[in-house]
């Protein structure tokens, strides 16, 4: 039997469901009940009726699904599949920031760990965030964490008194204004698509801005595509739209944590050698209400 035809004899018998971000390696995305971005992953294990959700994506994302499905069991196919950016904030960190500021409305990144998120008033993921942000009441310092370039690009798309966290994605980050124009002089046709996790000259510089979610509704809408993010996106539009022609603004934008996951993983954690995803009750709580208002907003 095939590594892909066990992890299906093993789903079906464990009623079990595998959820995959986009960042994933092609072979997650054949045992993949669900691919997508961070929100439409939140979404589909708010909802899932399966008794167990292997998640093949990153830490955060895992705690996320479990504080939106308490009831499941939830397990990371890699544990160690961390967030650079997310490790870059910490609770007791936050809560000293937000005494020095005084009056705020904290906006956490989905890209936070659950600790973060009960620290915080309500939660965004890089689809909605400006959605979220214009839904607070006007006049209100808003904190935005952990993501600075998102909070910059949030401030101007919205107007609003943003004071950003000094994280990043070491991912976007590495992108510049010379990547585009590199881009433009190699692909003079295609329409250059950029994530808002990367720095705002990159942004200024790009045709469009948008999620992963948002460059997949783009990629179907031109036949030719340069995408500033992480490289393997390119795989996924590839698999939606195979007509579509997909570059890597760098096709060394790879992350390492995202691209840890195998089949071996999946297999593994179905059989049930991974330990499950556990919150404190204390912290899930409060972190659950915060994205519970995320949710009813967008």
């Amino acid at each position: 039997m095939t590594p892909v035809a066990e992890i299906l004899r093993l789903k079906s018998e464990r009623r079990a469901i595998v959820l995959a971000h986009n960042y994933q390696s092609p072979e997650i995305y054949e045992v993949a009940d669900f691919i997508g971005d961070s929100l439409e992953l939140a979404r589909q294990a708010r909802g899932a009726a399966a008794e167990t959700i292997i998640f093949c994506g990153v830490r955060f994302m895992a705690e996320t699904a479990k504080l939106v499905n308490p009831d499941a069991r939830v397990v990371l196919a890699e544990p160690n599949a961390g967030c650079q950016m997310a490790d870059m904030i910490d609770p007791e960190t936050l809560r000293l920031r937000r005494r020095e500021l005084g009056e705020v409305i904290t906006v956490a990144y989905v890209n936070t760990s659950a600790a973060v998120k009960a620290e915080s008033d309500i939660c965004c993921t890089s689809a909605n965030a400006v959605k979220v942000v214009e839904s607070l009441p006007s006049g209100k310092t808003i904190l935005f964490v952990p993501d600075r370039n998102l909070a910059a690009y949030v401030a101007a798309r919205t107007g609003r008194h943003i004071v950003p966290w000094e994280g990043f994605c070491y991912v976007h980050a590495l992108f510049t204004p010379s990547d585009v124009a590199r881009a433009r002089a190699e692909h003079p046709a295609a329409r250059i698509i950029v994530h808002p996790e990367c720095p705002h000259e990159v942004i200024q510089a790009a045709d469009e801005v948008a999620s992963t979610s948002g460059m997949l509704r783009l990629a179907g809408e031109h036949p030719e595509v340069v995408i500033g993010t992480e490289a393997g996106m390119c795989n996924r539009i590839r698999r939606e739209y195979p007509r579509t022609r997909c570059y890597p603004l760098r096709r060394t934008a790879l992350c390492r944590n995202m691209k840890l996951t195998t089949l071996a993983h999946v297999r593994r954690a179905l059989e049930g050698g991974v330990e499950e995803t556990t919150i404190p009750d204390a912290v899930a709580e409060r972190a659950r209400a915060a994205l519970d208002r995320m949710l009813a907003v967008a």
